[in-house]
């Protein structure tokens, strides 16, 4: 079949595919420092003095503290330009037929509460009942800045880089099944002390990254930042290493998973690599700031560890586990849509 007439899957487009899609939407404007590109999740514009960072991200899957889930996946992407997230947007919509305003209330008033605890001023967006919708959808846009030689961006990882990884996978999705599949997860023989512990990851450790990723480039020099979302942490390293234009060793052994995280996935047949990974920091840094950023990571509490090597592109992404190494696999469909029967 040809590839204009294909029907996509649900989950995010492949990375070739999203390339292709891009090609007609290169900007002419001197302005636009960073624009429409595989791996890169914010654009960057010149404002004279500083930058301009801006981001849009719509969440789908959860309908359990939507609105909250909208703020801090949008200031996430904005943190990983070292910049500063200062303004949102919010487009709501609600499923006709079932929409009340109540709902609307409640979304709005976890949109407010966490971006006050990020100190983000919500300054406008819109609102409607949309024909067709089964579940509410929040689309974020979010707006920050910072200065422009404090910029980083997903394409700065070095041949020879370490990648750390900050915090532990798969935050965002262990909590999403354990909310949203909770009876299933019991049937399958997972214990109460699993479930509540996977639910309560989402408040602790949490998905923000926006103080990881200020804590790193207050301590060293980074070269490339990137949080790993949809499609897991093994995706993020693929769009890490494609933006880039690098490949990647992958120390698969020193990947920390939240136990909820690998209990949940072995409950239901789920590849921890491959799960919605909000709550997770990559940073690419020369090996000798390593030490320091631990250091500064430890110190603060967070969970780090040095997971990847950049290596030339023509090496590819490969993982290593118990000294057998396989290309890395790359989920473009998320594990947790399979749950959804998406």
């Amino acid at each position: 079949m040809a590839l204009a007439n294909r029907v996509l899957p649900t989950g995010k487009l492949p990375l070739e595919m999203l390339q292709k899609l891009l090609e007609c939407c290169k900007s002419a404007d001197p302005r636009v420092v960073v624009g429409a590109r595989v791996g890169e999740d914010a654009a960057v514009i010149d404002f004279g003095d500083r930058y301009l960072v801006a981001k849009s991200d719509p969440i789908t899957f959860a309908t359990d503290r939507i609105g909250w889930y909208a703020v801090h996946v949008n200031a996430n992407d904005i943190a990983t330009r070292g910049a500063a997230p200062r303004w949102m947007l919010v487009t709501l919509l609600l499923p006709e037929g079932e929409a009340t305003f109540a709902q609307a209330q409640g979304i709005m008033a976890q949109v407010a509460a966490a971006s006050r605890s990020l100190g983000i001023g919500v300054v406008g967006g819109h609102t409607e009942v949309t024909y067709g919708l089964d579940r509410p959808i929040v689309v974020g846009h979010m707006l920050g800045e910072v200065g422009k030689d404090q910029l980083i961006t997903t394409g700065g990882a070095l041949v020879g880089d370490a990648v750390v990884l900050a915090g532990a996978v798969a935050v965002e999705g262990t909590a999403l099944i354990a909310r949203e599949f909770g009876s299933q997860a019991r049937a399958r023989g997972v214990d109460e002390e699993t479930l509540a512990a996977a639910r309560a990851c989402l408040d602790d450790p949490g998905i923000s990254v926006v103080r990881a990723a200020q804590l790193a480039v207050q301590t060293v020099r980074v070269h490339a930042m990137h949080d790993p979302t949809e499609g897991g942490l093994a995706t993020g390293l693929h769009e890490l290493a494609w933006a880039s234009g690098t490949g990647l060793r992958v120390d698969g052994d020193t990947i920390p998973i939240l136990p909820a995280c690998r209990r949940l996935c072995e409950a239901f047949g789920l590849d921890p690599l491959g799960l919605i990974a909000s709550g997770a920091l990559l940073v690419a840094v020369a090996p000798g700031d390593v030490a320091a950023l631990g250091r500064t990571y430890s110190e603060a509490g967070i969970t780090w560890a040095r997971i990847a090597e950049v290596r030339p592109a023509a090496e590819g992404v490969c993982l290593v586990r118990g000294g057998r190494e396989v290309r890395l696999p790359r989920f473009d469909r998320d594990e947790v849509a399979r749950l959804f029967g998406a």
